[in-house]
């Protein structure tokens, strides 16, 4: 791909020290689903690549010995090798405030040379104390209000001298588990588009008091380069995608888990209450139906990863139903999906898919000036 200067092409994104080619950001999808596999490969094509850090040892031969050593290893394998195949390209890591053991987590990816920390399911308060001094690791935390954004400004100048790199502000559409009561996941003052206003709004004086830009990056139902093309006009610096990029050859998720998207329609997309107490987009399936009917129970817990987990009440543990998933057995997991899933019906390449998305870019851009200048 060629990149040029025209009015028609993508900005470039911004985030710290940080740039990429394009304003896409890959989201941090685990378990498993989004490692240096698919990183390195959305890195190269122009986006900044995300290694999701939960249960990242899942394919460590001592993970069920020993998983907290197995995924700081792997954690850090993961992360070295992403950055030495991503031709030069930004590598972030996803790490859930909610994670046990988040700060060792942190403090590994900001040694590893991740380029981008993204943070969420929890405010990550205390998330600048815990980078080593010698590291330039860009901070961006994951929110869903304003008032949150405000906070955590706040929050880090105040404690730590400094305003986050970033903001990725996540809708209702997203996959996985979601920062909203499940009665609000479709009311129309929480969805993405109003939500990224809101957080522009909100870190304007920040901006305007450290003399410095705080990009905010949408993320949630966006599918298509015209839905890029559409947050960049309303003030967003560029987007978080991630159901589009399961669905690429190199993403780290066995064939049967890609090939459940392919197959998913509309009515297969389902709100559930995970075990971790919030609410999750995942495709209907055998696991969950038996969950539905009380009829699963977890065994043992492998691995206490997330801190609200109160096993052994959960009706399952849904880290070990995620790797199942993640290693294509469906009967013993289930898949976590956006909105826009049964949109997928076909497995591209990542450089195909992001010359897609930059097509359907230009060519939003292209049809808005013909309109404006026609004026």
């Amino acid at each position: 791909m060629t990149f040029t200067d025209s009015k028609i092409d993508p900005p470039p994104l911004k985030v710290g020290r940080v740039r990429s080619r394009y304003p896409v950001i890959q989201g941090g999808m685990g378990v498993g689903i989004s490692m240096s596999g698919l990183a390195s490969a959305v890195a190269r094509a122009g986006g900044v690549g995300v290694v999701a850090s939960v249960l990242i040892g899942l394919n460590q031969k001592d993970f069920h010995k020993d998983p907290r050593g197995a995924t700081f290893r792997a954690l850090d394998y993961e992360i070295r090798k992403a950055k030495e195949l991503s031709g030069g390209g930004p590598i972030g890591v996803n790490i859930m405030v909610a994670l046990q053991d988040y700060k060792e987590m942190v403090d590994i990816s900001a040694r590893a040379g991740a380029d981008i920390i993204i943070s969420g399911a929890g405010l990550p308060l205390k998330l600048p104390g815990m980078i080593p001094d010698e590291c330039e690791t860009a901070l961006v935390p994951i929110v869903s209000s304003g008032r949150a954004a405000r906070l955590l400004c706040r929050r880090w100048k105040e404690h730590y001298g400094r305003l986050p790199d970033g903001f990725v502000v996540e809708g209702p559409k997203a996959g996985g588990h979601l920062g909203f009561k499940a009665e609000d996941l479709f009311k129309p003052e929480f969805q993405v588009e109003n939500l990224v206003m809101e957080v522009i709004e909100a870190v304007k004086p920040w901006e305007d008091m450290g003399s410095c830009r705080i990009p905010v990056i949408a993320a949630g139902g966006i599918y298509t380069g015209e839905d890029i093309y559409r947050f960049i006009m309303m003030g967003a610096a560029g987007v978080q995608m991630g159901t589009r990029f399961v669905a690429t050859h190199e993403c780290d998720a066995s064939d049967e888990f890609k090939k459940a998207y392919l197959m998913a329609t509309r009515d297969d997309v389902m709100i559930i209450k995970s075990p971790v107490g919030l609410p999750g987009r995942a495709l209907k399936g055998p696991f969950l139906e038996k969950m539905a009917r009380g009829e699963k129970h977890p065994k043992k817990c492998a691995y206490k990863c997330i801190k609200t987990c109160r096993y052994p009440d959960t009706p399952y543990c849904i880290g070990m139903a995620l790797i199942n998933a993640q290693r294509g057995n469906l009967g013993a997991g289930f898949v976590f999906c956006g909105d826009n899933v049964y949109r997928v019906n076909k497995i591209v390449s990542v450089s195909d898919l992001m010359e897609d998305l930059v097509r359907g870019y230009r060519e939003a851009a292209a049809r808005e000036n013909k309109e404006t200048t026609s004026v």
